[in-house]
Parts: C-alpha cells; structure tokens; sequence
C-alpha cells in the first residue's frame, strides 16, 4: 500500500468513491481538492496548493457556502494520505508528494492513479451527487479541467489508469 496515494480525472469519474474504498482499506486520512478550491473557477489555484499542503503539512479548508477560506486543517505525517480531486496529479504535486513520503522515511511509496469515464456517465454522475449545484456550473467546469489537463497531462503521470 502507497503511504500517498494521487487520484485524478475529469469530474464524475469516480475519484472519490476510489478514494474512500482506497482510505477505508488502508487507514488512511483523505485530502479532497474541494476543500482547496477557491470557488467555482478554482481548478488551478486548488491544484497548485496540493503541493503547498505537502509541504507544510496543513491547509486552510474552503467553505463553499461561506465562500471563503475557513479553518486549517492539519495532515497525520502517521498516516497514509489519499489526494483526490480535478488536479491532483501534476509534477509538481507529484514530486512534493514524494517529498512527503521520503521526510517520513516511505521513500518510493508514492502510487498516481487517472480515472477514465465516457463524458455522459461522468455527467449523470456529478449531477446526480451535486445536483442543481452543479448544473449551471457543468460547462465552465470542464472549461478549466480542459485547460488543466491540457497543460499536465496527469495520464501520462499515472502509474495506473482505472476505467469506470
């Protein structure tokens, strides 16, 4: 089992219920991009504060209802970590997950996983977990995870790729 764990892909692929099987097998603490993205136009500036999360071993939570920034989170160095949203999986977040690993003696224990899934089933998928939250918000999100993945290319990052 990976002592950090990166799951990406597009929004309803299924990262999340990964994530949560991956963290109830294995004990370990979930790290969801949703609560780094500031907003609905925040795909990119979520994905960079991964890294910084790493590195400090905290984050500030974002409030979706407040729309702002709420308390700091602490990350378990004890235990695994499972990185899951749009994002996740970038160089950058890739090589501060290592970074993360090897400071707690896990050198080499890092796993990146791309989820793949037909654009309809993601869609009946997201709007059926979000709902009307969601809807208006559908095309500008894939706006960003079109120009995100297109700078990335977390595929070509992932040591596995899981088909929904």
């Amino acid at each position: 089992m990976a002592f950090v764990t990166l799951i990406d892909g597009r929004s309803g692929s299924g990262k999340t219920t990964l994530a949560a099987r991956i963290a109830e097998a294995s004990g370990a603490r979930l790290l969801h991009l949703d609560d780094l993205y500031p907003g609905w136009d925040g795909l990119a500036e979520g994905s960079r504060a991964v890294a910084g999360a790493l590195a400090t071993g905290r984050y500030r939570r974002y409030d979706w209802e407040a729309e702002a920034f709420a308390e700091t989170v602490a990350l378990d160095p004890l235990r695994p970590l499972v990185v899951e949203g749009c994002g996740a999986l970038t160089r950058r977040n890739l090589a501060a997950a290592r970074a993360w690993a090897a400071h707690f003696g896990r050198s080499g224990s890092v796993h990146a996983i791309w989820m793949e899934c037909p654009e309809g089933l993601r869609r009946e998928r997201a709007l059926g977990r979000d709902g009307e939250m969601f809807r208006p918000h559908w095309e500008r999100w894939c706006d960003q995870e079109d120009a995100h993945f297109g700078a990335a290319n977390p595929i070509a990052l992932a040591a596995e790729i899981v088909h929904t």
